[in-house]
């Protein structure tokens, strides 16, 4: 049987936050509490080594450490495990893939070539194609982020142009605004492929043109509100998911205000949970005590104890 055809998972996936030491080594004594921590908020799918997860500012050496605690500590949660292997030079990527595929993992993620880029679906295809066959038995997905890649090929062009050209492929992580373009990604096949959106703004939206998966970094700390979203949207309860995605929605802002996504959701990640993620990694720096003072005046303001 092929991947394309055993990939069944969808729902809700968290991408996952490294925890670093102030020193900025890496905290890998901190995942199966995380895991555990997720679990118990009733999480079923991981992220790990993404753009929340900062792993183009890791080693490969250091990647495949932060899998192998995620491996173990998923064994105990029986949580879904994605790794993203994406944004190295093309054979990092590929011992990347292929270490995934050894650990066991669910599934594998994986951004274009960030130097090189693609300009058409078919040249993506191609190196999506070299990639899958570095680990041909585990479902691969395209991740696609063009404010951070610039690579803007269509993604329903690009869906309806793969057909069987890579046996494990089976879905892409969207994120994008352009729902317009996610909704032709969706239908691309007959709807063959899983398109997790990757935008926590657009829950509600996405919902009303058929998505059913998220890969959504706000869960890791407000995975109550993202479910009850989707749980009454789910009972046509369309004002309740409208208030509830507007919550969110408020919350973002007041979090991403101050700085990069992964710089400000980390602080908040602090402030939210007892999960010692520690400082975002080198280039990143904290936010500033001042911003972080402000964060903190603003949450309380939306209701929480911080």
């Amino acid at each position: 049987m092929s991947a394309q055809m055993s990939y069944t998972y969808r729902g809700l996936v968290v991408p996952v936050l490294t925890p670093f030491h102030d020193d900025g080594s890496l905290n890998l004594n901190a995942i199966p509490k995380y895991a555990t921590y997720l679990a118990e908020k009733g999480v079923k799918g991981i992220l790990v080594n993404g753009t929340s997860g900062e792993g183009t500012s890791m080693s490969v050496a250091e990647r495949k450490l932060v899998t192998e605690s995620w491996v173990r500590a998923v064994k105990k949660t029986q949580q879904h495990l994605m790794i993203q292997i994406g944004g190295a030079p093309l054979p990092d990527v590929l011992e990347l893939a292929r270490h995934a595929e050894s650990m066991r993992v669910d599934s594998v993620l994986c951004l274009p070539e960030l130097y090189f880029k693609p300009d058409t679906a078919e040249q993506l295809i191609e190196y999506l194609k070299t990639v899958g066959e570095a680990a041909p038995n585990t479902p691969l997905l395209y991740y696609h982020i063009p404010m951070f890649t610039n690579v803007n090929i269509n993604m329903g062009q690009f869906l309806e142009t793969i057909g069987d050209k890579i046996p494990s492929f089976v879905g892409i992580k969207f994120t994008s605004n352009n729902l317009e373009e996610g909704a032709r990604a969706l239908r691309a096949n007959n709807g063959k492929y899983v398109v997790f959106l990757g935008n926590d703004q657009l829950i509600k939206t996405a919902r009303e043109i058929g998505m059913d998966s998220f890969i959504l970094t706000s869960i890791n700390m407000f995975p109550e509100i993202v479910m009850d979203i989707l749980a009454a949207d789910k009972e046509t309860q369309e004002t309740l998911a409208t208030s509830l995605q507007e919550k969110l929605s408020k919350i973002v802002t007041a979090i991403t205000n101050h700085g990069n996504w992964v710089q400000t959701m980390k602080a908040a990640m602090a402030l939210l949970t007892d999960i010692p993620v520690g400082p975002p990694r080198a280039p990143l720096t904290p936010i500033s005590s001042a911003a972080l003072e402000i964060m903190t005046k603003d949450l309380r303001s939306l209701g929480y104890k911080v």
